[in-house]
C-alpha cells in the first residue's frame, strides 16, 4: 500500500495522512490516532524520498567524529551511544549521517552540514569545559543536543549524568571502609565529564578534612592499557594507595591486572571502584553471584542515553521554539565484589 491507497481508504488527503504520520502539531490527535491505526493495520511504511519531499527535511542526523591519534570517542562507549540512538532514528525514519574528520576540520564539516541542508539536526558528544561547537551551531542555526555539557551549561539542550555526585558518592563509600589512600584513574580532564568527576573526588576528600595525594591522580584516554599503567606506577611506588577510583569500568580492568600481578587480592589488599556505562559486550555482570557484580560501580547506561538524547534532538526539530531541553541523570551504586575495608 502506498500513501495515496491510505488516503483513499481514509477518506483523507496525502498531506493530511503524511503530516499526521509525521507528527505535525495541526493535525487533530483524533485524526492522527486514526491515521496510525490504519497504517499499522495496513503494514504501510513511508517512502522515504516522499516523505523527505512532503517535509522538506532531509530525514538524518549528523554525528561528527573528530579523529586524532588517540581519541576519547574511538571505544565501546561511543558504540553503545549510537546503538541507543540509532534504534530511535530508525523507528522514526531517519538515517545516521557519521562524518569522520580531522580534529582541525570539524568546525567545516558542520558548516557543510548546514549549508547542504544534510540533517535536520546534530548530537554533539564529549564536550570540552568550553567546548567552540556549542556557539558554532548557535550561529549555524541547526538543532542541536550535547551528551555531557560545557561548564557554562546555560542556553541549549544537553542530557549529563551527574557526575560530581556520582563520584562524591563513591569517595564517601570507599571512606567509609576505612580507606584514605584513594588513587583517581580519571578520564582527560580536558573533557567536562572527566572535570566533575574529578571535583567530586576532591569535594568528598576535603569534607573529611583531607587531600588527595597528586601522585594518585592520573587523567588520560579510558583505555585498559591506560588503567594497567597508572595502577602500576601507582603499586609500585614505596606508598601505594589502598583503593583506586576509575572513571570507567574499561581502565578499571586494567587495574585489575596490573593488582593481580603483584599478588594482591581485589577487596582484601586492594578495593576499586568505577563508573559502569552497562557495555553490551563488556558488562559488569553477576548480580546473581555472591558479593554481587564484578566491580563496585556507580551506574548509567549509555544505550539509554543514546536513546533519550536521539527523543530529545528529535522534538527539538518537531517543535523548533520550544525552551532547551536539560536533563540531569543521577547515577546507581551498586556494591560488588572489588571492595572492601581499607587493610590495616
Amino acid at each position: 500500500m502506498n500513501l495515496k491507497q491510505l488516503s483513499e481508504s481514509l477518506g483523507l488527503s496525502q498531506t493530511t495522512v503524511s503530516r499526521a504520520l509525521n507528527g505535525y502539531p495541526e493535525v487533530r490527535e483524533e485524526t492522527r490516532l486514526r491515521v496510525q491505526a490504519a497504517a499499522e493495520a495496513a503494514q504501510y511504511t513511508p517512502n522515504v524520498k516522499a516523505r523527505r519531499l512532503a517535509t522538506g527535511r532531509a530525514m538524518a542526523i549528523g554525528h561528527v567524529m573528530p579523529m586524532v591519534h588517540r581519541s576519547e570517542m574511538v571505544n565501546p562507549i561511543f558504540a553503545d551511544f549510537i546503538a541507543g540512538a540509532g534504534e530511535v532514528y530508525a523507528r522514526e525514519g531517519y538515517d545516521l549521517l557519521l562524518s569522520i574528520v580531522p580534529v582541525d576540520e570539524t568546525e567545516a564539516a558542520y558548516r557543510q552540514m548546514s549549508a547542504n541542508a544534510s540533517v535536520d539536526g546534530v548530537i554533539v558528544q564529549a564536550p570540552t569545559m568550553e567546548d567552540p561547537r556549542v556557539p558554532l551551531l548557535q550561529e549555524l542555526g541547526l538543532p542541536f543536543l550535547v551528551h555531557g555539557r560545557t561548564a557554562s551549561p546555560q542556553g541549549y539542550s544537553w542530557l549529563d549524568v551527574a557526575n560530581i555526585r556520582a563520584f562524591q558518592r563513591a569517595t564517601e563509600f570507599l571512606l567509609d571502609l576505612g580507606h584514605r589512600k584513594i588513587a583517581l584513574v580519571n578520564g582527560q580532564e580536558t573533557l567536562d565529564f572527566a572535570r566533575r568527576r574529578r571535583v567530586g573526588f576532591e569535594q568528598a576528600m576535603a569534607a573529611r578534612d583531607l587531600a588527595p595525594n597528586p601522585a594518585w591522580m592520573q587523567s588520560d584516554v579510558m583505555t585498559e592499557e591506560y588503567g594497567y599503567r597508572a595502577a602500576s606506577e601507582m603499586l609500585d611506588a614505596p606508598n601505594p594507595p589502598t583503593a583506586f577510583l576509575a572513571a570507567s569500568i574499561i581502565p578499571a580492568i586494567g587495574i585489575r591486572r596490573a593488582a593481580g600481578e603483584r599478588g594482591l587480592r581485589i577487596a582484601k589488599d586492594v578495593s576499586i571502584i568505577c563508573h559502569d556505562d552497562g557495555l553490551s559486550y563488556l558488562g559488569n555482570e553477576g548480580n546473581e553471584m555472591p558479593g554481587g557484580p564484578a566491580f563496585t560501580a556507580t551506574r548509567s547506561s549509555i544505550r539509554a542515553a543514546g536513546t533519550r538524547c536521539a527523543e530529545i534532538l528529535l522534538s527539538l526539530i518537531d517543535t523548533p521554539n520550544q525552551p532547551p531541553v536539560q536533563e540531569l541523570w543521577d547515577t546507581d551504586l551498586t556494591v560488588g565484589r572489588s571492595t572492601g575495608p581499607a587493610p590495616v
